[in-house]
């Protein structure tokens, strides 16, 4: 039997996890089928505060994780398959194995859609980024492509254009999704061209380790062409990692989980931090800070059982 289960090992549930940990709750982490969660498909990270020069997305999360684990933190490899909230103690199954639980923080994040490319997998951090807001300022004077067509891809399009000298945004259709306030922004952005009813082929180029430019294929009439530049952000959304809990705990149309009172669920004793339930902010920072209240609530909710 476990005082609190963290189920999802990146920002949130680490923090969680140092929480847990110096409370002495001894938090089971486990680490899920992204262990790390997005920081460690990026490399450098300039805006988590007490590092000057930066740190490398994956040394942040191993930091972060020795930390845990000196304050007694346990974590375990693989992936939860099934839970059963209805009643406490709650239980959890990983493969053949069963954990109970007094508590819950779930923190397993959310992943970014991705175009299903390998030359988008091995360029992942190198040139390829699904996040605007984190890596926007490495492509300071440099030309840059965002593809997608909604509210995303316009945020993330809109955002770059103080850094990038043009920003190419790259849609299937020959109109966009997003609301009509962020379209008209674009259309007024002299940076951002429009390429209308494209679909991207393919990236290049993993051959060099950096992005030379994107292959394009016309959606109408099948001409393909290739588009030189030094960045490519794809803005066509998150998928929060929730379907575990789909009829156990309240989320939204989009599936992110539903909090209230910090970071509390419809059930007593499950909480959720982190991108599981931010669909706004979406940064490591904010990802911390909401692992703190996840694991300092469960911490409260714990001792008002004694």
């Amino acid at each position: 039997m476990r005082d609190i289960v963290i189920i999802g090992s990146g920002c949130a549930g680490l923090t969680a996890a140092i929480y847990a940990a110096r409370a002495n709750l001894k938090p089971l982490v486990i680490r899920g089928h992204e262990p790390g969660g997005q920081l460690t498909l990026t490399t450098l990270v300039e805006n988590f505060p007490g590092f000057p020069e930066g740190v490398q997305g994956p040394e942040l999360i191993e930091l972060m994780k020795k930390q845990a684990e000196n304050f007694g933190a346990e974590f375990i490899e693989g992936d939860v398959t099934s839970v059963d909230l209805s009643h406490r103690p709650f239980t959890l199954r990983l493969g053949e194995t069963i954990i109970e639980t007094r508590s819950l923080i779930v923190a397993s994040g959310a992943s970014a859609k991705l175009l299903g490319l390998e030359s988008e997998r091995k360029l992942l951090g190198h040139g390829v980024s699904t996040c605007a807001t984190c890596d926007g300022y490495f492509f300071r004077g440099k030309e840059v492509a965002v593809v997608g067509g909604g509210d995303t891809a316009a945020e993330d399009a809109l955002f770059l254009t103080r850094y990038a000298t043009a920003v190419n945004l790259v849609h299937r259709r020959n109109q966009l999704r997003a609301s009509k306030i962020m379209q008209d922004r674009l259309r007024r952005n002299e940076k951002i061209k429009f390429i209308w009813n494209s679909v991207v082929l393919d990236i290049l180029d993993p051959a060099q380790g950096a992005v030379t430019g994107i292959k394009l294929q016309n959606a109408k009439t099948g001409e393909e062409t290739f588009k030189p530049c030094d960045g490519v952000f794809i803005g066509i959304g998150h998928s929060p990692n929730t379907s575990l809990f789909r009829g156990q705990l309240e989320m939204d149309e989009q599936g992110y989980l539903i909090t209230r009172n910090g970071s509390r669920t419809n059930v007593p004793g499950v909480f959720a931090a982190g991108d599981v339930q931010d669909h706004i902010y979406r940064q490591a920072i904010t990802a911390a800070g909401s692992g703190c209240m996840a694991a300092m609530d469960a911490e409260r909710f714990l001792e008002a059982e004694h």
